[in-house]
């Protein structure tokens, strides 16, 4: 009978680690699926043996095996983000960018953003100019020389 609550348990820690994405729950969710079949292996098993073990294998889990599982599911180095998408490339001016009445949007990689120079200066329409920086949502770009391809 106890196998049944064990495995109940199981399947409710496993739902909500599926809703909370913290590495976590599946510890306890596994440790209590593991308690299950040890219990439909000993049905005469204490309950206070099944709880004590499931406590040992729950937190051995956890402590074991958490550091090593974020590890692997951190971001690659390979991927981008979009600060590293935009930074340090060339855009094109969309709307006059000016500080003072806090307007300004530039096209960089097909995408429309918000923008402010870096120095203050008025950039106009069309004139490219180069991504040094990501405040928020906003870029902070300066004029393109001339001279550069």
């Amino acid at each position: 009978m106890w196998w049944i609550v064990w495995l109940i348990l199981a399947v409710v820690l496993l739902v909500v680690e599926l809703i909370a994405v913290d590495l976590v729950s599946i510890w306890f969710s596994l440790s209590a699926f593991i308690i299950g079949l040890v219990t439909a292996l000993f049905p005469e098993l204490h309950w206070g043996w099944q709880i004590f073990i499931f406590a040992v294998l729950a937190t051995g889990l956890l402590v074991a095996t958490r550091p090593l599982a974020k590890r692997f599911l951190k971001r690659k180095k390979g991927q981008e983000t979009n600060l590293e998408l935009v930074v340090d490339h060339i855009g094109i001016v969309e709307e006059d960018i000016n500080n003072d009445l806090a307007v300004g949007l530039v096209k960089i990689n097909g995408l429309v953003w918000s923008a402010r120079s870096k120095n203050g200066d008025v950039i106009s329409k069309k004139s490219f100019v180069i991504v040094k920086e990501i405040n928020g949502n906003k870029l902070i770009v300066e004029k393109r020389k001339e001279k550069e391809e």
